[in-house]
């Protein structure tokens, strides 16, 4: 018996389940004599505690899993909300609605209106509850639904009851149908929203809290379901319309000099990592040696790069290529899509017959940017030809620069001009220009009551040329900025960035309106390689040189010559999509030879041995007769940002990452443990 004792002590301690307590009952009832158990009083003190601890435990949980089993068995319904909307259904016929729960209005103690709102968010009806039937016979659904919390998930069977429908319009953001209201019957609760959260309809819930912000925020839902339909609409343009084969790529890839820095995924297998594709570029290069003549894809890249308002680590594009395609073609094929997306989604059907197409020298020399908003005008002039030199001096430290110029028209009012420029000079933003090593803007007013109008520093000849080169007027803002004289590389100039600030600036201080519409365009003819930038990667050769998109970009067949004798003058066969400052996508003509892409890669770039073995595949691919082929990508969250108007693809995204690349929801990316450093053969330098 002391033995007996001293293991149910043991057993009954603090370190030991209910469970082995429960054995070693069952283990000692076995044999036939039942078992000697000590005195309860005897030995509370040593047991009762924990023991009870325990059994609270375990009937907390038999709760849990009792209320979540009721959860599961709720009945399927009749009908969705939104279906009540139509005026067929007849009167006290029963229901049952899925949805949540809106705020109650109690009218008295035994009496209030609830509305129960869609499964989607969009529509709401009006339950009513009433403690007691008309008989007088106590209902319980009125108590079980009083004690429920708004936004939890129910099940309502009810009547139908007509009701006189509402003079005042509905200003909400919901659907409200107002001739039918609900009399509960019975209600299930699904998942009881706790009491501990605020939620209301016009709060701003922070990043790590989206999944209340989305079901908070309409236009969150609203954008993504336009998302949806525009993919549906790319789909259905793409592959039932044009014959494009939707066709999924690896997202285990390897790690290649393609321009931007990878995210690697190690694995088990010491030294051996895969990476996260870039884009689909390789892929679909090699589809296209695969026979398949038109591929297309709603494609997941990543890239590790440095993050703005419209790039993400992680974002979508819409990738195609075509087999004995040509730019041309794809540029059709696109700006076909273009239309369809703005007639469908946006009911407009006015966009231009076909998009005009500017080449990247042209665009930098008139907007000073590689995707120019071209609404907003103000394009720039070289005028260095007509100015003194003193005046050039006095601009630009810079030797036979090149100087140009841009005019804004403020106000008729010259004074009124100068207070907007004295705003603008004082602000942040001007900062940035003031500053630039090649000379700050040159500003002038243009003021008739001034000598040569307020040019005199142009001297009369030049300013008078320019007043018609430009058409000035009284209180126009002009603009003169030097640069050096070379070809245009990057994607803008210091001038380009000050015709956007001013245009900026000048639409907040209500100078000029906001522009309106879409203006598309493509930009063509881009320099093959540009110098390289230290801070990127390029393609890791030692020429100086990186592709100015990727190294598989097809040369100007003009230029092709020029490969073996002055590559920084080859343009590529590229093309950009641009609307209103904002770059859509990009593509091009590929190198469908092997010979011709070891040429660029290991002559022209001087990549290395290690560097091209990395591209052996592709080669091989080439190798094999792969026709000629061009294809383009489009930055799918971006296109939707821009047909809603928002100034950021966070909002386009369901759970975007930060400006860190972080994802405070899920708290993406995590750290690493010893063990997993373990398992991949990881350790920190």
């Amino acid at each position: 018996m002391h033995r007996s004792i001293r293991v149910l002590r043991s057993c009954a301690s603090p370190s030991q389940s209910y469970l082995e307590i429960s054995k070693f009952v069952r283990s000692n009832s076995k044999g036939g004599s039942s078992p000697q158990y000590p005195q309860p009083k005897k030995y509370y003190f040593h047991t009762s505690i924990a023991t009870r601890q325990q059994q609270l435990s375990i009937n907390h949980g038999n709760a849990i899993l009792d209320s979540y089993k009721r959860s599961l068995q709720f009945p399927a319904p009749t009908h969705e909300i939104k279906d009540l909307a139509e005026v067929t259904h007849h009167h006290n016929e029963e229901v049952i609605l899925h949805g949540f729960l809106g705020s109650r209005s109690d009218l008295s103690k035994n009496f209030f209106f609830i509305p129960l709102i869609s499964k989607a968010l969009d529509y709401t009806v009006q339950i009513v509850s009433s403690a007691k039937s008309s008989d007088g016979i106590p209902k319980p659904a009125h108590v079980k639904l009083k004690a429920l919390e708004a936004h939890s998930p129910v099940a309502v069977r009810g009547l139908l009851k007509s009701r006189k429908p509402s003079a005042r319009q509905n200003q909400g953001l919901r659907g409200k149908i107002d001739h039918v209201e609900i009399d509960l019957s019975d209600v299930h609760c699904l998942n009881e929203f706790p009491k501990d959260i605020i939620f209301k309809e016009d709060t701003h819930f922070p990043p790590n809290l989206r999944h209340l912000q989305i079901r908070s925020d309409k236009s969150l839902r609203d954008a993504l379901a336009f998302r949806a339909q525009a993919a549906d609409i790319c789909r259905d343009e793409l592959g039932n319309r044009n014959g494009f084969l939707e066709i999924e790529t690896p997202i285990l890839f390897k790690s290649t000099p393609e321009g931007a820095r990878e995210f690697l995924v190690p694995t088990r297998r010491k030294g051996l990592a895969y990476a996260l594709p870039q884009s689909p570029q390789q892929y679909k290069q090699i589809l296209m040696a695969c026979g398949i003549p038109k591929y297309y894809q709603l494609a997941k890249c990543f890239r590790d790069e440095d993050l703005r308002a419209d790039r993400q680590p992680e974002f979508t594009q819409l990738d195609l290529e075509m087999s004995f395609g040509s730019g041309a073609e794809v540029m059709a094929t696109v700006e076909a899509l273009i239309k369809r997306l703005w007639a469908a989604c946006l009911q407009m059907d006015n966009l231009s017959t076909s998009f005009p197409q500017v080449t990247y020298q042209d665009a930098m020399s008139k907007y000073g940017s590689d995707k120019p908003d071209i609404r907003i005008g103000m394009e720039i002039a070289d005028v260095g030809y007509l100015l003194p030199v003193d005046l050039v001096s006095k601009i630009s430290p810079l030797t036979d620069p090149v100087v140009e110029i841009l005019k804004l028209h403020i106000s008729d009012d010259a004074e009124e001009t100068r207070r907007f420029v004295r705003t603008f000079m004082d602000s942040p933003e001007s900062t940035l220009f003031n500053e630039n090593v090649e000379g700050g803007p040159g500003i002038f007013i243009v003021d008739s009551r001034k000598p040569l109008q307020g040019l005199q520093p142009f001297g009369f000849e030049a300013a008078e040329r320019i007043e018609e080169l430009i058409e000035l007027e009284d209180g126009d803002l002009v603009v003169l900025q030097a640069r050096k004289r070379a070809p245009h590389t990057g994607g803008s100039t210091p001038l380009g960035n000050l015709r956007l600030a001013l245009s900026n600036a000048a639409v907040k201080g209500g100078y000029m309106p906001k522009p309106e519409g879409f203006a598309f365009l493509w930009i063509t003819d881009f320099p093959l390689f540009s110098p390289t930038i230290e801070s990127e990667p390029g393609q890791g050769g030692t020429a100086g040189l990186s592709s100015t998109h990727h190294p598989f970009t097809s040369p100007n067949p003009e230029d092709v010559d020029l490969l073996s004798i002055d590559p920084t003058k080859v343009r590529g066969d590229h093309y950009d999509l641009v609307v209103n400052g904002v770059e859509l996508g990009g593509g091009s003509r590929r190198i469908h030879d092997a010979r011709v892409q070891e040429f660029i890669m290991k002559d022209i770039l001087l990549m290395s041995e290690e560097r091209m073995k990395e591209f052996s595949h592709l080669f091989e691919v080439l190798r094999a007769g792969c026709p000629p082929h061009a294809g383009i990508a489009l930055g799918f969250d971006r296109l939707i940002a821009v047909m809603l108007g928002k100034e950021s693809v966070r909002d386009v995204i369901a759970f975007p990452k930060s400006g860190k690349g972080e994802d405070p929801l899920v708290n993406s990316p995590g750290p690493l443990t010893d063990a997993l450093m373990k398992t991949y053969h990881l350790s920190i330098a």
